[in-house]
């Protein structure tokens, strides 16, 4: 210990400030002095330097290296981002794919090599001149769609697999346009995507990439080709417009005329059923009449009706024959020969004597009076002979 440190110190003070010294606190001893005049601040100075060189070399040393190490340590810690991997080197060769987290690499003898990030991503490529089946030249532009599955082949399986996938997608879309004609090619992009899509996946395998999808974004004829198809499309749509105009002329006689027809079978089929109607109801008209003669019959029959009420039916019957229109008559013989013998009749016709009662005129024998007939003739006929 410096001597200066403790002149003019009570024994209090020294154990202070032995304690004091044990803890390292150096500065604070020399301020404190200063500050109580007992040392000034050149000899201040030059105590502590001589103090410092009095400390251990292996203590520096230790310093030092734990020092170097905190550094070497913290310089070397890597944090891995999410959907990102690195590739790890030690001595110029592959160790690992480190993944998302953090990791700590060896100093001096390990590397990352390459940060690569595993998202999808998108790869535009510039339009390019593209000669068809048919030898039309025309301008074809693609949108690749790629994700990195394998960082190392992605690192070590080609120098620039960007590049390499752009040039290999212009190259195979000239292979697959090229077996097309125009319009196949205008028409059918779904099939070329599938079929760029199928032959990119394969293709770069060896690289770690994987193509999801690739779509063709413009396919641009020459001026030329697009005024043709431009012609054609009006052409096409007005025989279209011709065709539907057509068609529908041909659908609204067609229409018209099945119309006519249904109303014609419908009016047919009405009149039909109003004849059947009509028949039906004259057929149980006449059905009823010969059901209520029938009744009226069998009533007679029931009564056991006289020769009087048959008369009477007789004459009533004669009296509707009377009734009609025609010019001529026939009565058969029993009937007159009844109408003869009744008395009512004969006053009002005059055909018989009302004093000769019961009489009846001899018969003539020698004919039959069921085949005679007499025949009464209406006034206004031509012939007045009786049969």
């Amino acid at each position: 210990m410096n001597e200066d440190i403790f002149s003019g110190s009570s024994l209090k003070e020294i154990e202070s400030l032995l304690e004091e010294l044990n803890k390292g606190n150096l500065e604070e001893i020399y301020s404190s002095r200063i500050a109580d005049g007992g040392i000034s601040a050149g000899r201040m100075e030059e105590n502590m330097s001589r103090n410092m060189n009095m400390l251990p070399v292996s203590t520096v040393i230790l310093i030092v290296v734990i020092v170097v190490v905190l550094i070497l340590i913290f310089t070397n810690i890597r944090i891995v981002p999410q959907a990102h991997e690195y590739i790890l080197e030690v001595l110029g060769k592959y160790k690992a794919t480190w993944k998302a987290g953090i990791h700590v690499k060896v100093p001096f003898i390990s590397r990352i090599a390459n940060r690569v990030t595993v998202k999808e991503q998108v790869l535009d490529t510039p339009p390019q001149p593209v000669i068809t089946k048919d030898n039309v030249t025309m301008q074809i532009d693609a949108i690749v769609y790629y994700h990195i599955y394998d960082s190392k082949l992605y690192t070590y399986g080609a120098a620039e697999p960007v590049i390499a996938l752009a040039n290999l997608s212009a190259t195979t879309l000239r292979n697959i346009i090229g077996g097309m004609t125009l319009d196949e090619a205008l028409t059918s992009r779904d099939v070329i995507n599938a079929r760029l899509t199928e032959l990119l996946d394969v293709a770069t395998d060896p690289w770690g990439i994987k193509v999801t999808r690739v779509e063709l974004r413009n396919i641009l004829p020459p001026d030329e080709i697009r005024h043709a198809m431009e012609k054609e499309m009006k052409a096409e749509r007005d025989r279209r417009q011709t065709i539907l105009e057509a068609e529908g002329h041909k659908q609204a006689v067609i229409t018209r005329a099945e119309g006519d027809k249904q109303a014609l079978v419908l009016a047919a089929e009405g009149e039909r059923d109003a004849r059947i109607a009509r028949a039906e109801g004259e057929a149980q008209a006449v059905r009823l009449a010969k059901e209520a003669e029938a009744a009226g019959i069998r009533a007679l029959k029931d009564a056991a009706a006289d020769d009087a009420v048959l008369e009477l039916k007789r004459f009533e019957t004669l009296q509707k024959l009377s009734d009609g229109k025609a010019s001529k008559i026939i009565i058969p013989t029993d009937v007159a020969q009844s109408v003869k013998r009744n008395v009512i009749f004969s006053e009002t016709a005059g055909l018989g004597d009302v004093t000769a009662q019961g009489t009846d005129d001899p018969a003539d024998p020698a004919k039959d009076p069921c085949c005679t007939d007499k025949v009464i003739h209406r006034p206004g006929d031509s012939d007045r002979s009786a049969i």
